[in-house]
């Protein structure tokens, strides 16, 4: 039998027994309750003189009934935190463990979003799914230095200025042009860089440019995988010392940071986009969202800031 709090008649019973003499174990007896209850029932709502009134005891329990509970944590203000940072395309987690410390689970976030108590609907949510494997259909090249020998400092994400590099294309049918992507190992810093085709003309034009804007030992070495746009790396070698490492075929995840923000970068550009037509404010747009979300990955900062920390370090 679950527990029941006494009743007003019960407390007037209480009353009545002991002020004809009873002992508490009598009174507990007669109301059918253990003595414990009857002892703290006394002890809580008598007044400081002894007395026991019913009346002020039920005016006690309710008060206290009251402040009991577990208190939720949505509030008007905390509702528009959340909203202003999920239009800034975090996801609940990073909103949680960034903005909140932890103190707002992002399970709490989602159901908030799912039950209707934040203004956004779920579709600010980024989409999951798997992807399905790519298939590939530009021409490759065998030479240059596999990934096998890049350093374990690389690999490890232990020291900075390793970028990996990708491609990504307008949809079929639309123009040649396409963006060079660029992803910091260690910061996750992503930048993109519009070329005109996919040609080697075109993405040594966007290295050189990446490499220029750059201060000293930020871009040592390059992770790419083995299509013909990169097949230009023997000059930029000679020319700017970047050492070009090429991942194994059909091994996208040698390359995981870039294949990941590439995946993040289509949110913004989906497959079927033109890149000929977006504007250097659209993708500069893009690209501030994605570096000042903050990562698990990196303690909850954003790359920005790890970035930053970085080459503050150089200086």
């Amino acid at each position: 039998m679950s527990y029941q709090h006494l009743s007003t008649f019960e407390r007037a019973r209480i009353e009545t027994l002991k002020e004809s003499g009873c002992s508490l174990r009598d009174i507990a007896r007669r109301i059918g309750r253990s003595v414990s209850t009857v002892s703290r029932e006394l002890t809580r709502n008598s007044s400081s003189n002894g007395l026991y009134k019913p009346e002020a005891a039920q005016h006690r329990y309710e008060q206290r009934r009251k402040n009991c509970g577990c208190r939720g944590k949505w509030s008007s203000t905390v509702a528009e935190m959340i909203e202003e940072k999920l239009d800034a395309t975090w996801s609940p987690e990073q909103i949680a463990n960034r903005l909140f410390k932890g103190a707002v689970c992002f399970k709490t976030i989602y159901r908030w979003l799912y039950t209707g108590r934040l203004s956004r609907k779920a579709a600010v949510l980024r989409h999951k799914g798997k992807r399905q494997k790519p298939q590939e259909t530009r021409g490759r090249f065998n030479i240059g230095t596999p990934i096998a020998e890049r350093p374990a400092e690389v690999k490890k994400r232990q020291s900075f200025g390793h970028w990996e590099l990708d491609t990504v294309v307008s949809g079929r049918g639309k123009s040649k042009g396409c963006v060079a992507t660029f992803v910091e190992r260690k910061t996750r810093w992503y930048v993109a860089v519009k070329m005109t085709d996919r040609s080697a003309d075109s993405m040594e034009w966007a290295i050189r440019t990446l490499y220029s804007r750059m201060p000293n030992e930020v871009f040592k070495t390059a992770t790419t995988d083995r299509g013909k746009e990169f097949s230009c790396y023997l000059v930029l070698e000679k020319d700017t010392g970047i050492i070009f490492y090429f991942a194994d075929p059909y091994s996208p995840w040698q390359r995981g940071s870039n294949e990941n923000t590439n995946g993040l970068f289509r949110e913004f550009f989906p497959k079927g986009t033109d890149f000929n037509k977006v504007t250097d404010d659209e993708l500069g747009r893009a690209l501030q969202l994605l570096n000042n979300r903050p990562r698990k990955c990196l303690g909850w900062r954003t790359p920005y800031e790890a970035f930053i920390d970085e080459v503050l370090r150089l200086i």
